[in-house]
């Protein structure tokens, strides 16, 4: 797994470097080499916040904590993507999907998996009009959503405003192949 660590508002020492890669390791055994691994840590005021986003072969598992001490907020969120990995990795065994993962020493994370269904309670169908990202923003607050799917002027596709939890505006657009 390749890692990196970037920091925002703080420094990052070795110390932090070599316990976080030995961290990860442990979920060497679910992914292939060539998944990477980005941990971003970032300090406001005495809380350390550390996020950890993994990708490997299309899938993406991102965790993140804050706490009063960095190491801390690290062990939590690799304990939080372990579960994630155990979780997705049992449920697409169970649908034939992936070849089986060795879930040695993960019986903790494994004990509370139960058969969970997801059921779509609701569908919605409505009309895609093109606008831009401004008047997608605008709509989605008077509606007083989190986000809005729009079709983007700009470029004809399908994309979608979300407000994050900064109170800033994200913009999700999908990448044709």
């Amino acid at each position: 797994m390749n890692i990196t660590i970037s920091s925002r508002k703080t420094t990052v020492k070795d110390s932090f470097r070599d316990w976080a890669e030995k961290k990860l390791k442990k979920l060497d055994r679910f992914f292939e080499e060539d998944a990477q691994a980005a941990i971003v840590v970032s300090n406001e005021r005495d809380r350390e916040t550390v996020e950890v986003t993994v990708q490997s072969r299309g899938m993406i598992f991102r965790a993140e904590k804050t706490s009063a001490d960095r190491l801390d907020s690290l062990d939590a969120v690799v304990d939080s993507l372990t579960r994630q990995v155990v979780k997705n990795k049992n449920k697409l065994e169970k649908k034939g999907k992936t070849k089986p993962a060795t879930l040695e020493g993960f019986e903790d994370y494994t004990a509370d998996l139960r058969d969970e269904e997801y059921h779509v309670v609701k569908t919605k169908q409505f009309d895609l009009k093109p606008m831009t990202v401004d008047e997608a923003i605008l709509q989605m607050n008077m509606l007083d959503h989190q986000f809005y799917m729009f079709q983007n002027e700009a470029d004809g596709l399908v994309s979608v405003v979300y407000k994050r939890n900064d109170g800033d505006y994200g913009l999700l657009e999908p990448v044709v192949k």
